[in-house]
């Protein structure tokens, strides 16, 4: 699968289309529909859909106001359904890390959240919202870009550039 969650043609005759709609920067009316968008992400990444209770999206729609109101360090992308349910979404922010040799603002970007609608997917609106959220990252000065990637969505990653970094990543789970 790909990062719109529809699997990927075993050929390359088959391309995504340019998309036809307005990729716009989110605002805080849009943290419902990009609750809604993140639950499409966690169940297509298999997740317990149990988990994603009423609770859970109110907490996770409050969340997504408080962060949208931080507009120099996070944003979301998004396209519009004709409906007014969003089509798609990139979101992530900007993480302030302290100076080093190669980081010299000390500042690096993480895309965090990529979710398209079933109804809208194979149209190009995730790759859409997601270059539109990485030139904004452009836009601050930043030179490096995280995101964790889904085996469904790490094609279009590297189609955009996005590689293994440099030095070896570890989690510790507390």
């Amino acid at each position: 699968m790909d990062l719109d969650g529809a699997a990927l043609p075993h050929t390359e005759a088959m391309a995504i289309t340019e998309p036809d709609a307005a990729v716009r920067r989110a605002t805080v009316d849009d943290a419902a529909e990009l609750t809604r968008l993140r639950s499409v992400m966690f169940l297509e990444m298999g997740r317990d859909p149990s988990l994603l209770t009423p609770a859970w999206q109110r907490a996770n729609t409050e969340h997504f106001c408080r962060r949208l109101a931080d507009r120099d360090l996070f944003a979301a992308f998004v396209i519009d359904q004709p409906d007014g349910a969003l089509a798609a979404c990139a979101v992530g922010w900007l993480n302030p890390h302290l100076i080093g040799t190669h980081n010299q603002s000390g500042m690096t970007g993480y895309v965090a959240n990529m979710s398209t609608d079933p109804s809208c997917r194979r149209q190009g609106y995730g790759r859409a919202a997601l270059e539109a959220l990485l030139d904004w990252m452009r836009s601050t000065g930043i030179r490096t870009v995280d995101l964790h990637a889904t085996a469904d969505g790490e094609r279009i990653y590297r189609s955009l550039g996005f590689t293994e970094p440099v030095d070896t990543a570890l989690t510790l789970r507390l």
